[in-house]
């Protein structure tokens, strides 16, 4: 079993966090002041309804997207204040696991997770060549390694892109969506593979899903944000526990609650005329 941390009384400094931050799209609004640390070796996962600002939350932290108002700190630097070169080394310490591996198509297997190791070191092909196959055997692929994205599975392709993510040894992972459109056995094959690479390297690893059964058994924390703010947290046992319509909603997959499955209309009798919809 792996150890439960609290985002509450972290022991040490973490090594993400969100200070009362406010952002958004033009004028859209999508956070308004949340607060959120993620501590060091966690895996801390993000769920709630969908355009509820989880996605927003990543590419706040690699600086995708700035703030309105607030800070977000990596490793205690508010990345807002780094210039061009201090966010490029920032962004080195980050992996990112894109829905549906977002592989490069005209790239093998191989040249896919060692993209990253020629755009980013000076390290000799040999030295490469070593490195992707100790990232591709972790994921259990190093056989595949001559193979097109073309030829492998969906589950495959995510495995892949995790290979890719952790090519340059990043401090912290961040998933989004990892679980999307996988079967049941590729789902737990990927669940298993985030867990036991977090604690195996060392690292730590943000999780964006929907999956509530996956990301609660391999989850630190759970973090359900909606409507644009913070709305539980806590372990998964707590919110498999909790009293929260809306926590209790969406681990129940019920249709109705907080989240209503009707759209605002007008009454249905003002809508259809001798029942014939106007």
């Amino acid at each position: 079993m792996h150890a439960t941390a609290s985002l509450d009384a972290p022991s040490v400094a973490p090594l993400v966090e969100l200070r009362s931050v406010t952002c958004g799209y033009g004028d859209r609004v999508i956070l308004r002041d949340v607060n959120l640390t993620v501590p060091r070796g966690s895996v801390v996962g993000l769920m709630g309804t969908s355009g509820g600002g989880k996605t927003t939350v990543l590419r706040l932290i690699g600086r995708q997207l700035g703030a309105m108002s607030g800070q977000v700190l990596f490793d205690g630097v508010d990345i807002a204040r780094l210039d061009r070169q201090g966010l490029h080394e920032a962004r080195r310490r980050m992996g990112m696991l894109f829905q549906f591996g977002a592989l490069f198509t005209d790239l093998s297997v191989f040249d896919n997770v060692a993209f990253p190791l020629r755009e980013h070191t000076r390290l000799g092909e040999e030295m490469i060549r070593d490195l992707v196959l100790m990232k591709l055997d972790a994921v259990g692929l190093r056989g595949a390694r001559d193979l097109m994205p073309s030829q492998i599975s969906g589950g495959m392709s995510r495995r892949v892109a995790l290979a890719r993510a952790i090519a340059l040894d990043p401090e912290l992972i961040m998933y989004d969506e990892p679980f999307a459109g996988l079967d049941p056995i590729s789902m737990g094959v990927a669940a298993r593979l985030i867990r036991e690479l977090n604690d195996a390297l060392g690292v730590t690893s943000i999780v964006v899903s929907h999956d509530v059964d996956e990301t609660f058994l391999i989850a630190d924390h759970i973090v359900f944000i909606a409507n644009g703010s913070i709305a539980a947290q806590g372990t998964p046992d707590e919110m498999r526990a909790s009293d929260d319509p809306l926590v209790r909603q969406f681990v129940s997959a019920a249709a109705d609650g907080p989240v209503r499955f009707h759209y605002p209309a007008v009454p249905a009798l003002d809508d259809y005329r001798l029942g014939v919809p106007r």
